[in-house]
C-alpha cells in the first residue's frame, strides 16, 4: 500500500496500519480552513501516530502552524504526487488549504485519466 510505503520512509514517525482513507475533492475555488485532525482514538493521538496525505491534480497552497491564525501560518505548495506526513510533535498542527492553483496538474495526468480540473487529496490514518 502506498501509504505504508510512504510511512516507512519517515523513520522519525511511528509506523501505522491505516484503516481510514478520507478523500477530499477541491474545485479550483476550493479551500479548507485551518483545523486539527482529532477524530482518531485517544490512543492514536497520544502516540502521535501520523496521518499521510497524498496530493493528486492541481497544486494547492497548504498552510500549517501552531494556531488557527492564517497570517502566521507557514505556506508551502503541494503539487500532484507530493506526500505529506504529520506525526509525532507535528501531529496536531493546525493545517488547511488556502487555495488551489488552477491548471497546474501534469498534462499527462489529465490526458490519461480524464481528471477534472481541481485537486484530490487522499488522507490515510489509523483510528
Amino acid at each position: 500500500m502506498i501509504a505504508q510505503t510512504a510511512n516507512s520512509t519517515a523513520v522519525e514517525f511511528p509506523q501505522i496500519n491505516p484503516d481510514i482513507c478520507i478523500v477530499n475533492y477541491y474545485t479550483n475555488s476550493g479551500k479548507l480552513g485551518l483545523h486539527q485532525d482529532r477524530d482518531e482514538s485517544e490512543s492514536s493521538l497520544s502516540k502521535g501516530l501520523p496521518f499521510i496525505s497524498i496530493s493528486i491534480g492541481d497544486t494547492a497552497e497548504f498552510l500549517f502552524g501552531d494556531t488557527r491564525d492564517k497570517d502566521q501560518a507557514t505556506k508551502i505548495n503541494l503539487e500532484s504526487g507530493d506526500v505529506l506526513i504529520l506525526g509525532g510533535k507535528s501531529r496536531l498542527l493546525f493545517h488547511g488549504i488556502s487555495h488551489v492553483k488552477a491548471h497546474t496538474a501534469p498534462s499527462w495526468l489529465k490526458e490519461e485519466t480524464g481528471l477534472r480540473p481541481g485537486r484530490i487529496n487522499l488522507t490515510f490514518r489509523q483510528y
